[in-house]
């Protein structure tokens, strides 16, 4: 409950991109690991920073919501866009109590999880991957493939020109 009145009083309030510093010192104070270049902009949602690891130039867009109940690690270069969802939780659906059920969520470096996408418990977004726009994944992505649907579904692989 601290963390997020502290984000909300002292990060949310700044202009989209601006004082990345000052709310990677934040998130920082709340255990997240966070490299200097990385980027987390003022309307994102971080349940729990101390399951958050961020490598170097990776970024959690305009109101991302990161519910980390388990660790999620964002590798150098990563993307993740506007609106997307990173769930690494849910429920046992075999109980009656329904209970917490957690696994943690890994994007590995240059990867790019597209607009509005939902990344499911458990799932690896292997490197250079794209989940295209409102997809969802619930299954791990292989490396250098494009990704789109409900469920995802590989579309082609990532080719890169330069």
């Amino acid at each position: 409950m601290l963390w997020s009145w502290v984000w909300a009083v002292f990060a949310r309030p700044l202009p989209r991109s601006m004082g990345c510093g000052w709310k990677r010192f934040l998130l920082r104070l709340f255990g997240a690991k966070i490299d200097n270049t990385a980027v987390v902009y003022s309307t994102a949602r971080i349940y729990y920073p101390a399951n958050l690891t961020m490598g170097p130039n990776s970024c959690l867009d305009n109101n991302v919501n990161c519910y980390n109940v388990d660790m999620v690690t964002l590798g150098k270069n990563v993307t993740v866009s506007q609106g997307a969802f990173l769930c690494p939780g849910s429920h046992d659906i075999y109980t009656h109590k329904h209970t917490l059920i957690t696994a943690p969520i890994t994007i590995c470096d240059n990867a790019w999880v597209a607009v509005n996408a939902l990344i499911g418990m458990g799932v690896t977004i292997g490197e250079g991957a794209v989940v295209g726009a409102g997809a969802c994944v619930f299954k791990d992505v292989e490396p250098w493939m494009i990704v789109g649907g409900n469920p995802a579904k590989v579309l082609k692989t990532r080719e890169m020109r330069d």
